[in-house]
């Protein structure tokens, strides 16, 4: 827990660049799993419904400049019809939209798609923006467009370094987590990088995979 407390800055080009090398060495160590991963996952999606394997979707990336992010498909092929038909019908289900851009009982999510998201394996393809230098395993997270007004002036800092596959927020509850608490990880997260920070990350983001807490 002694190297949680020393103090490194994320935004210093220094700290940046020993995060990449460590985080490309981790990658290419794992190369075996994630073939494996991708084409049990991938097979899972095709057989169980209609429709693309992946999607992708705008979020804000370096700089504030959008990227196209790819996740596993969990929802239905038609899923902006479904959402805005359920929208329209149910206003408090418009008022958790509006709140959060996510719905605790998604009624476009598949049956395979409930367990990707539970366990965040429908994450992974975003290992294809972390190879292009787009995204982070760790950092904060990917929002959307939509979110930047609540992140007030702490955008400035966040969107100094690339968004992550995973982060502070992942293992603190994620979904759960009221917004301005998860706006308070991110900052932490860049102000206080270590790479024993990253180390702890990942360990625990493994432990809330398995027990699949918050995520929905």
């Amino acid at each position: 827990n002694m190297g949680l407390e020393v103090i490194h800055n994320l935004l210093n080009s220094t700290q940046k660049f020993s995060k990449r090398v460590m985080e490309m060495i981790l990658m290419f160590l794992s190369i075996p799993f994630l073939i494996a991963l991708f084409t049990v996952v991938a097979f899972l999606i095709k057989v169980t419904s209609p429709g693309p394997v992946l999607y992708k979707h705008k979020r804000i990336g370096l700089d504030g400049k959008e990227i196209w992010i790819w996740k596993f498909r969990t929802m239905t092929h038609n899923s902006e019809f479904v959402l805005q038909e359920h929208l329209k019908e149910d206003p408090v289900l418009q008022i958790e939209w509006e709140a959060n851009f996510k719905l605790k009982d998604d009624p476009r999510v598949t049956m395979i798609g409930k367990f990707l998201r539970r366990t965040s394996l429908d994450e992974f393809p975003q290992i294809w923006n972390v190879l292009k230098g787009e995204m982070s395993l760790i950092g904060p997270r990917p929002i959307v467009k939509e979110e930047i007004a609540l992140y007030g002036d702490e955008f400035e800092i966040y969107k100094q370094v690339l968004p992550g596959i995973t982060g502070l927020w992942q293992i603190s509850g994620r979904n759960n987590l009221p917004y301005p608490d998860r706006v308070k990880l991110d900052v932490y997260y860049i102000q206080n990088w270590s790479i024993w920070l990253d180390i702890h990350i990942l360990m625990h983001t493994v432990l809330a995979t398995l027990q699949a807490r918050g995520a929905y």
